[in-house]
């Protein structure tokens, strides 16, 4: 694939987009915080409670949608329970599997930082979209192919 430069405008607009998305994410991480808990804590607690269908919560799981390493993601599922957000089970007897669950307490604290991310996703969003149409053309058709 041949790069090509890119404009100053060009520049501004992908600027502009990750200006956007990191303004949005800034806003969830002073809330997570307002409330107790650190950013990446959050995360923890909305990729369990967001799992698609099927998909069972293990660290191992949450380690790859978080795109942390696997005992990073341990050791904040360690503080997390400490704190009283998450409880260990297993299931069916079988000791080397281990899933996650939320505890009436994280879910009180999830459903309140959702409350506030919908509400600024709603305001983000907007201008988010506005970036993107402005500032985004469609790729030719062999650059495309060749990033697939």
């Amino acid at each position: 694939m041949k790069n090509r430069c890119l404009t100053p405008v060009e520049y501004q607009c992908l600027a502009e987009i990750r200006h956007q998305i990191r303004r949005y994410l800034h806003a969830g991480e002073l809330a997570a915080r307002t409330l107790g808990l650190e950013p990446r804590q959050h995360q923890v607690l909305l990729a369990i409670k967001g799992l698609p269908a099927g998909v069972r919560p293990r660290v191992g799981e949450l380690a790859e949608r978080l795109k942390i390493q696997h005992h990073s993601a341990v050791e904040l599922v360690n503080r997390l329970a400490v704190a009283g957000y998450v409880r260990r089970h297993r299931e069916n007897g079988d000791r080397r599997e281990v899933f996650l669950a939320l505890t009436p307490k994280a879910q009180r604290t999830l459903s309140n930082l959702a409350d506030y991310h919908y509400w600024e996703l709603t305001e983000a969003a907007p201008v988010l979209v506005q970036a993107l149409r402005k500032n985004l053309r469609p790729v030719p058709r062999e650059r495309s192919a060749a990033a697939s």
